[in-house]
This record gives C-alpha cells, structure tokens and sequence, in this order.
C-alpha cells in the first residue's frame, strides 16, 4: 500500500517441472517441497523486487525457479498487476487480491481495510490456510487434431478446475473429479509399459493418467522422478491414492471404515464403483446407507482463528460440520463446472445473475462449481458457496445437507443438465423436458406431432445403416453424435470419403449414443432466438442472425442482432414456432431455439445485408430448454437482465408478474465476433464448420451493421486494412458472387488480386483483377506476394473437409504475417460495410448506461406483446 506495508497472500507450486507454462501446470497451494528457511528467503526476495521495481500499491505476481537438489534460486519474472494466479489466489485463501488492490488504488492503507469473511480483522493480517489447493488446467486439443499436444512455454489450455481438500489426495481427487472428460483413465493392460514411460516423460495431458497407472503397476517412484522430474514428494502423495484403490476387491463391499479410508484418499464414487464391480449411483446408494458422508470446513482466510461470516465451504471425510444452516428456504444454482471450448464465461455469467437473483426473491442463494476463474465462484456472489466438483456424487451431497426448495440448473449449460435426474427437486423446465429436447427420437417425434419442418435426416446406431441412411438421403449431409456439447466431432460431408471419416469419428465419440445424419441446408441461414416462458406464455427475447452461412457452428459464428435479412412473413414464422415449442415442451425460463431458412438460388444470390429480404423455407435445427450462450450479448443487447428475468419464472412468478419487458436500446446494431486461438494451435487449419473452436468473443455496437460489425472484428484482433492488395480465391459453389464481393472493395480503393478461377469471373464481369499462382503452381505465389507485403486480406472459401494443400498454406502464411483471413462467404459479402464503416471514420463511443437511457422505451419488432 501507500504505506509500503507489504503482505504475501499465498504461495503456489508448479507440479509439472520447468518448461510447462503455469498456465499449462497442476499447480497446488501452499507450496508443498520447500523448507520453512527457503520459503522465508522467496518472501524475503519477493518484498525487495516489489520495492526496487517501484510498486505504489496494488498485487503483484513474481515467479520463481527453485532446484529441489541445491536450492538454487532463479527469479523467472515478475508482473506488477494481478495475474492468471492472482484468482487462483484469491479462490484458494478467500482473500479478494482485485478488491483490495483496488481499494489500496484510491489511496486506502492495507490496516485500514475490513477482512469481509472474518469482520473483525484487517486486510494487513496475511492468510493462513489449513486445507490443500489443487488446480488442474482442462485442454481441447480434440478440436485441433493436428496441433502438437505437447506442452511447453506457451499456454494451450482452455480452462481450468480447482479441488479443496484437507489433504493433497483429497483435493486433487477432487480437481480430477471436476474436470467432467478432461481426465481419461487408462484401463488395465492396455498401454505398454513403454509407451507408458514415454508419456511420463513428455508434458501432454496424457501425462497425469500416466503417472496414476504407473504407480498402479508398481513402478518405482525414482524411476517416475527421473523420467518426469516430478518433485517426489507429490509422486509419493499419488501413490499413496493409488494404494488406497488398491485395498478395494472386485466383487466385494467394503465396510464403513475402508470406504471413509478410500473417501479421505480423495478417490471418486465412479472411480469406487469401477474397481468393485457397481454402477456409480449403487455405490452412492450403499456409501450413505452406511453413513459415510461428507461433512464441510469452511475457508476463513485465518485458519479457524477467527469466526467465519462467510460460508464458503469445500467438502471432507471427516467429523464436524460447518456449513451452517440459514432461516430462509435455499436454493441451489449448479454452476458451468470446467471452461472448455462451447461452455464457459457465458454460463458463469447466468449463474451469477441467478444467484443475485434468488437472493433479491428473499431465499439463500446456494452456490455449487469448481472453476477458480468464475465469477460465480467468489464468497460473495452467493449467500452459501460449495466449491465442489459439478458432477452426481458432490451435488447429491450439497442437495443432502442443504435440504433446499429446489435447484436451478438450466444456466450452467450441458454439465448441469446432465444431472437433471440426480438433484431432487428441479425448478423450472422439467428433467423430462430436457430429455425431449436431448434425446433426437423424442424431439423428431414431438417436431412431426408439431407439424414443424426439420432437415431430411435419420438416426443411426451403426456405421452399417449410416451409409445406408447416406445413400437414402443422398450428399451433402451433416453427421454427428447426439448428446454433445460445442460440436464436437459434427461434420459436413460432401461425398463418401467426408462420409467415412465423419462416421468413424462419431463412433469414436459417441459411446452407446446413436448417430444423427440430417441432409445439410448448403447456403441456408441460420437464426437464434431466446425467448422467456413461464409454461402458459412466451416472451421472444430476440432473433439474432448469423452472418456467415449454415454449416458455421453457432458458437463460430458472426451474429448480428437485430437481423438483417430477415423477412416481415419469416419472422413471424419463427416467433410462431418458438411460442408453439416452448409451450410443448413445458420449458420454464429461458429457451433458445436455432433455425435455418433456406431461400431459392435467385433469392439466395442478393441475400447480402444491402438487398431487401426475401423470405425463405423455414427450418427447426434445435431446442435448447436452458440458457445458451447467446444470453449475455442479447441481453447487453436488449438492456434486459434476461437471466434474472428468467430466476423469477423459476422461483413461481409470471410472465406478467415481470412488467412491460421492452428493448431499452432499440436503433442500434450488435454484433457479437467469435475469437480463436490459431496462433497457439499452429498447426490447424483455420477453416470454420459445425466444430466449434472458439474461444472467446467480443461484441461491436454502433448506429448501422457497417460500424457495429467494424468494431466488432477490431476488438477480435483483426487489423482491418484502409488501402492495399485484397485476394480472392472462391470455391466453384461461390465464384459467381464474387463481383458483389469485389465492386464494393474497388470503390474503396483496394486492389485485387485472385487465383485464375476467380480472376477469370471477375474479368468477366469487367472487373480489373491481377491473377497470381496457387502455391506449387509457379512463382512468385500467393505466399511470396503475403510475405513481402502485397496482401492486406485474404478471402478465400474452401470446400469441404478436402482442403487443398495450397489454401491450407495460404492460410498459415496469412496468419504468420498477421493478414486477416476471411473463410466464409456472407463475412465476405459483409465485410465491404465494415470497410466503408472505417472509411468515413465512423467509431462513436456510447456506455451501455447512455444508450439504454436515450433509446426509445417502447415494444420493438423484436420484443412483441405477450401471446
């Protein structure tokens, strides 16, 4: 502080050895191998940097490396602000690190500052914990197959989960309990012991799972250390979990003892169940029947030394419970569990407003996730938080001690509704319900009963009858597995060799599920609608459009709200549908519904954003009977807290009871831009299709589409050129759009340059065009051209999973050079507005708060009278 007080909050150990980003690293805290003497010189050294580089107040984060055989001290860097572990901090003592930096910024003294959780304490008093921490980072490397899994100095994971335990074992069975997929064990004999070694060795996140069957087998922990460099000391704790598996018999029930014994070792009732020979929920069954239950500690920044107003709470196998217990009725929000690629920030952000939500309706707002990284997951955003994994056996636990009115699991996206059927009583949409919308039989039966038009498609258990639902149905089609989340392993196919590969993957992943296989609207649009219901009526939130064409994952999409090409009599049409769905399917709060309308050729050929809309075949893709994760733009969007909103249908009210739901910021457009991390997965394609990849993004306002969409791509790291060489190379399907592409581009004074297909359209309609060569057709190629600076954009539409080697290599070039790469048509046939948007110099500034104060107050187009 300004004082020069200075207090450390909390230190953390890289499981993984040097080499591994921090943010790649089983990280655990506090810091487990150094001595009392070597910790003391960290603070020491920590304290002196902060002063000599100068820091006034605030966090800082200083890293260091530490040799386990020496003790030799390197300083790795140190960052004067909060850091990617300054939450992870804060989650882990309770101590609010952004909060009170803030506070020290306006000039506060750190003595002069309340502790929130113990009331009676100042903020100069450091935290002392009595419980482990352990975070594993959840990777997606799934979604970039031909990216290296290796892990090294650049961060590759897409989120991360944090376990509280008594013990290390405790909390790191609980941080792998909580990683829902991200941890695959590794059956018995079914790895080589060398292989096994070999995965020891490298830093992959096969690597954990590794190190657990190893130590099954027997292998000494020298040999584990010397292959890994893994501390001992943590290889000697896993052990110890791996011994504690090994006292359970197949076939055989432990006692009450052994089974307290096997819990306090941190092993899961899944992991319990599979060595004994039970279904996970008969094992649950059987531990509470023997009174083996969790009780819950309390994390209070000072180790018990002091009351605790806070209930923050984690769960251990051991006698005395603190939870507590609240005069008003509870109700539990299930939280979004591990960030991953299609369900993160978006989910946390719901949960929150749920929270806050359940608390203004007068109950306790119960709070249940994993994620250090959330915002849900602060002491404060809920009356009670568990950190706890989001699976069956911990919410099942919390439901037990909490005893609540009901829980509400329709914001934290597919990893709560999951549990649907394990949590008791459910507020809002019914397990049922959610079931219809998940399970395709049911929901192509409830659609048929509807009358409501679907994509032509079939349901498959075999590789057998997919290829002979694909001769019936005929290409192109769309092929994935049912019950995913974020497209996974869902692809277009455009003839038999996409077939083959398409159904081979879906197999793979899937498991027992069946296989969709819908025809594929090819040039389709698609539309995203959330809309509220109490179960008598339906209030349309909005009709978002997507820019670029059917086949883009939603989640990948470009979407413009209010739309843009929709027509007066398809509108009405999908408010029609989404009132007569929602109503059928019993949904109880939010519902999202995705639609695709496909228009003739001649329509199709001026559907760009400056035609006039033509209405086209309307199309149910699906139903979502939860939050999606269109929920916060629309509701930025809209000015509408819509996930609070829906808390209060959940908890009884009315779609009346609400008040007159109007846009508050009608007149403007939003567009929502995804963000992608090709530069980290260097040796993926960029190309977009029904596998998401995002992930993140960012959203553009301004008076038109040109200057919201403008925005939009600059906030996702686009540098948009103003001059220069614009390429073009179309696919066969795209290349008679291409002059709508490039008049506009010419009058704003860029040159074109195209691959011979392309320029010989582009000639034809008169249009001055410089043809260059395809990599491997002649030189000096496109590549060249990009590397010496005669590129400012590159527009180039693929076909299919076949990508040529040369649009591939186009593609990698443009993004090592830092040229923007756009890959789909309608973002091309969008992307002149943007371009003239920036030419006229249109960047106004405007708070959310201004443009929701200064908007019309009235029912828009996009927010009709109840129905």
């Amino acid at each position: 502080d300004l004082a020069d007080n200075v207090i450390i909050i909390c230190s953390i150990e890289n499981v993984d050895p040097m080499g591994v980003h921090t943010g790649d690293s089983i990280t655990v805290a506090p810091a487990m191998t150094l001595t009392d003497r070597e910790y003391q010189y960290l603070r020491d050294i920590s304290q002196r940097i902060i002063r000599r580089v100068g820091v006034e107040t605030g966090g800082s984060n200083i890293q260091f490396a530490v040799h386990p055989g020496t003790g030799e001290v390197r300083i790795i860097e140190m960052n004067p602000r909060v850091s990617r572990s300054s939450a992870l901090a804060s989650k882990a003592t309770g101590f609010p690190i952004a909060k009170i930096a803030a506070q020290l910024a306006v000039g506060l003294r750190l003595d002069e500052i309340q502790n929130d959780i113990t009331r009676s304490t100042p903020a100069s008093f450091e935290p002392v914990i009595d419980y482990v921490i352990v975070k594993i980072p959840r990777w997606n490397f799934e979604k970039f197959p031909n990216s290296s899994r290796a892990l090294g100095t650049q961060m590759k994971s897409v989120g991360e989960v944090m376990g509280i335990g008594r013990t290390f074992e405790e909390a790191m069975g609980k941080a792998i309990a909580s990683l829902e997929g991200g941890f695959v064990e590794i059956a018995p004999g079914t790895v080589p012991d060398a292989v096994l070694r070999e995965r020891i060795a490298s830093p992959t996140p096969e690597r954990l799972p590794a190190l657990f069957e190893a130590l099954r087998r027997g292998v000494p922990i020298g040999e584990i250390h010397s292959l890994s460099n893994i501390d001992p000391w943590f290889l000697e704790r896993m052990q110890a979990m791996a011994l504690a598996e090994a006292r359970l018999t197949t076939g055989s029930l432990p006692d009450a003892a052994l089974l307290r014994e096997v819990k306090r070792a941190g092993v899961s009732d899944t992991r319990i169940a599979r060595l004994i020979g039970l279904s996970a929920t008969a094992l649950t069954g059987y531990r509470e029947q023997l009174g083996v239950r969790p009780v819950y500690k309390r994390v209070d920044t000072c180790s018990a030394e002091f009351e605790s107003h806070t209930p923050y709470l984690y769960s251990s196998y051991e006698d005395e419970d603190e939870a507590g217990d609240s005069d008003r009725p509870r109700v539990i929000v299930l939280g979004n569990g591990p960030n991953r690629i299609g369900q993160g920030l978006e989910f946390d952000y719901c949960c929150c407003h749920a929270a806050m939500a359940v608390r203004e309706a007068g109950y306790t707002s119960v709070m249940v996730n994993c994620n250090p990284e959330t915002v849900s997951t602060d002491y404060d955003t809920s009356d009670k938080l568990y950190f706890e994994p989001v699976s069956a056996e911990h919410v099942r636990a919390v439901v037990h001690r909490e005893q609540a009115k009901g829980t509400i699991l329709q914001f934290g996206g597919q990893t709560p509704l999951k549990l649907s059927h394990r949590v008791g009583t459910v507020l809002g949409t019914q397990p049922d319900a959610i079931d219809v919308c998940e399970d395709r039989r049911r929901f192509h039966a409830l659609m048929r009963e509807l009358n409501i038009r679907q994509p032509e498609g079939e349901m498959v258990q075999t590789r057998e009858a997919g290829f002979a639902a694909a001769s019936r149905l005929g290409f192109p089609l769309l092929v994935r597995p049912s019950f995913v989340l974020g497209g996974r392993a869902m692809a277009i196919c455009y003839d038999e060799y996409d077939f083959k590969l398409a159904v081979d993957e879906a197999i793979r992943v899937s498991e027992d599920h069946p296989l969709l296989i819908d025809r594929f609207l090819e040039g389709a649009v698609e539309y995203d609608v959330d809309a509220l219901c109490d179960g008598t009526d339906v209030w349309i939130a909005g009709v978002m459009e997507h820019i670029e064409e059917a086949g883009v994952h939603s989640g990948d999409s470009t979407t413009v709200f209010p739309a843009i090409r929709l027509s007066a009599a398809n509108r009405a049409e999908i408010e029609g549908i989404v009132r007569r769905v929602a109503l059928a399917v019993g949904a109880v709060g939010l519902v999202n519904v995705q639609f695709a309308i496909q228009h003739a050729p001649a329509a199709a050929a001026g559907s760009d954003p400056g035609s006039d809309p033509v209405s086209g075949t309307v199309f149910v893709l699906e139903v979502n009977p939860r939050a999606s994760r269109t929920v916060p733009y629309l509701a930025k969007a809209t000015g509408l807290p819509l996930a609070r909103l829906a808390t209060r249908l959940l908890l009884g009210a009315r779609l009346a009871d609400l008040g007159p739901l109007v846009h508050r910021t009608a007149g403007c457009s939003w567009v929502k831009a995804p963000v992608f991390p090709w530069r980290r997965f260097t040796g993926s394609d960029m190309l977009l299709g029904p596998e998401m990849r995002s992930t993140g993004e960012v959203m553009g306002v301004g008076g038109d589409f040109g200057e919201a969409y403008a925005k939009a791509m600059l906030s996702a790291g686009l540098v948009l050129p103003r001059s220069g060489g614009v390429f073009l190379s179309l696919r066969d399907a795209d290349k008679h759009r291409a002059p709508e592409i490039a008049r506009p581009l010419l009058a704003l004074g860029f040159h074109l340059l195209a691959t011979r297909g392309t320029a010989a359209v582009l000639t034809a309609a008169g249009i001055p065009v410089r043809r260059v060569w395809k990599v491997r057709e002649g030189r000096p190629d496109v590549v060249d051209l990009l590397k010496s600076g005669e590129i400012q954009l590159l527009i180039n539409t693929p076909l299919g999973r076949k990508a040529q080697y040369d649009e591939a290599a186009m593609r990698r070039a443009g993004l090592r050079m830092g040229v923007p790469c756009i890959t789909n048509l309608q973002a091309a046939l969008c992307l002149p507005d943007a371009l003239a948007s920036l030419a006229r110099g249109e960047r106004h500034v405007r708070s959310l708060q201004e443009l929701a104060a200064q908007a019309p107050q009235t029912p828009t187009a996009q927010a009709p009278a109840l129905q």
